[in-house]
């Protein structure tokens, strides 16, 4: 006999699985819309990658025309091109000292290359890695540090990378260290890795330093593509939660010591597509490295799109001051400052003045160009505006996220200062149009430019406006705190760059 209560089990089974169902969806539904909502509430990551002695002309999009940087090109179509980017100082270990802290070379505590004495970071200076520890980031160092080593008699410097706010480091301490791309060994957090690679001493060793400053005879490991490896390796690790990878390139700077010993600091695997060119090989070799760099921040980009963070990372690009001219190769190959006058040391544009590019997809509007002034300093005020976090009061910083997302009120600097203490020594200060450069510090006679109608520095405005010299030069005073590491040298350099050509190519 038919169960008469079959077609109600049956439409009760239905409408049972139905409910379950709907429960199920609409679970699902609000799963993702708080997923959504925990994304779009996170702050970005922020990956902030500096060459090192990458000239303000040795881009494509800045002008540069035989060196291929199909990558960076495309990232300044697809996000916003700086045109009034400074570095902190003129050489490295200070223009890190400004990028980390916030404070330009009137406040900083490091003020020039001067080995490892002076040249390290203290427990009480605040790092841009520390004040995006406070929001929870996972911070990591990919690269040349410069600010902090570990030394025999001092194992625990306050000045290495995971003293300092990073929770991961690898890369080179010391910047000597980091003119070999063949070294015998990299730092991992603070254990030294073997590599393959010996060295030859060469130069001046410091004794109390674990490197050997010098050029490789046996060359297995490039340095450049294992930190390069690195900095994927920490993005994959740290997709989930918001990081801050500060990837700080070694390429194209040269190796000193290789120049002295082989006549060739150029430091490179292969010359790749220039191997044809007819150049000298140094030529050749800082090509394929600016090349090579270009391809790494390419894999980069690739994979924050294979793993879906593209749209919640920003992705910033600079150097860390201008072009050198210590490899061997020649300079007038590539014209690396373009329009500008001077290179690396000098406080003229070309020394100064260096490449920005920033991108952030659905952020920044594609193909943006701004003359916005801000310079290393201000990473400190921009990460903060990014994360959220509270800037210490004693910065030079301002934040430059309302240019990049191109609304809210943009906030400019009084100006711009840099001081340096090599070659005698030096101070310049910008304020708007109007650039002074004073050599030597305090005492020397001050040079005035108007960049907007002079932008190679070619013409000496100072006897036709001392209103704005005395100006410029009372700046000079008002920025400058006295170091006692670094003293202020009373003689002038003995010969000045030529001025650049001032035409925007770009």
């Amino acid at each position: 006999m038919p169960n008469s209560n079959l077609p109600y089990r049956l439409s009760a089974l239905i409408r049972h699985l139905s409910l379950a169902t709907c429960v199920c969806v609409i679970a699902l539904q609000a799963h993702a819309f708080a997923q959504d909502e925990d994304k779009a509430s996170r702050p970005p990551n922020i990956i902030f990658i500096m060459a090192d002695d990458l000239g303000y002309g040795d881009l494509g999009c800045y002008g540069q025309e035989k060196i291929s940087t199909p990558v960076l090109d495309q990232m300044a179509k697809d996000g916003m091109r700086f045109r009034n980017f400074y570095a902190g100082c003129t050489v490295c270990a200070p223009a890190r000292c400004v990028l980390m802290t916030g404070k330009h070379m009137g406040h900083a505590y490091v003020r020039g290359n001067g080995g490892a004495d002076v040249q390290t970071l203290r427990p009480e200076d605040f790092t841009v890695a520390e004040l995006l520890k406070t929001k929870n980031y996972s911070t990591g160092l990919c690269g040349k540090w410069g600010l902090g080593e570990t030394t025999k008699s001092d194992p625990d410097n306050a000045g290495v990378p995971n003293k300092q706010g990073f929770d991961h480091f690898f890369g080179y301490q010391n910047q000597r260290h980091a003119h070999n791309y063949y070294p015998a060994y990299l730092w991992r957090n603070e254990t030294r890795v073997p590599l393959r690679n010996k060295v030859v001493p060469l130069g001046k060793q410091e004794p109390d330093s674990y490197f050997e400053a010098g050029y490789s005879s046996e060359r297995l490991d490039y340095s450049h593509d294992l930190v390069q490896e690195e900095a994927e390796s920490f993005i994959r690790k740290n997709k989930d939660t918001p990081f801050f990878l500060y990837l700080s390139l070694t390429i194209p700077h040269a190796n000193n010591e290789g120049t002295l010993g082989t006549k060739d600091g150029q430091e490179v695997p292969d010359y790749g597509q220039y191997k044809d060119q007819p150049w000298i090989n140094q030529d050749k070799g800082q090509a394929a490295m600016i090349t090579r760099m270009d391809q790494g921040i390419g894999r980069i980009n690739d994979l924050l799109a294979e793993l879906k963070i593209a749209n919640d990372t920003i992705v910033m690009f600079t150097s860390d001051n201008g072009h050198h001219d210590e490899g061997g190769h020649n300079t007038e190959t590539f014209d690396p400052n373009g329009p500008l006058r001077g290179k690396k040391r000098d406080l003229y544009e070309g020394g100064i003045r260096v490449p920005l590019i920033v991108t952030w997809p659905g952020k920044i509007k594609p193909g943006s160009i701004t003359n916005h002034i801000s310079y290393h300093g201000d990473l400190m005020a921009t990460a903060a505006e990014l994360s959220g976090a509270v800037v210490p009061d004693d910065l030079d910083s301002i934040s430059f996220v309302p240019t990049l997302m191109g609304n809210g009120k943009q906030l400019k600097h009084d100006y711009l200062y840099w001081e340096f203490y090599e070659q005698g020594s030096k101070q310049a200060v910008r304020q708007g149009k109007w650039k002074a450069v004073r050599m030597p510090m305090m005492t020397g006679k001050t040079e005035l430019y108007d960049l907007e109608n002079d932008l190679g520095e070619a013409t000496d405005l100072a006897g036709s406006h001392p209103e704005i010299v005395k100006k410029m030069e009372q700046y000079m005073e008002q920025a400058h705190t006295p170091n006692p590491n670094w003293k202020i040298r009373a003689k002038a350099p003995k010969s000045h760059p030529k001025p650049g050509d001032g035409r925007e190519r770009f």
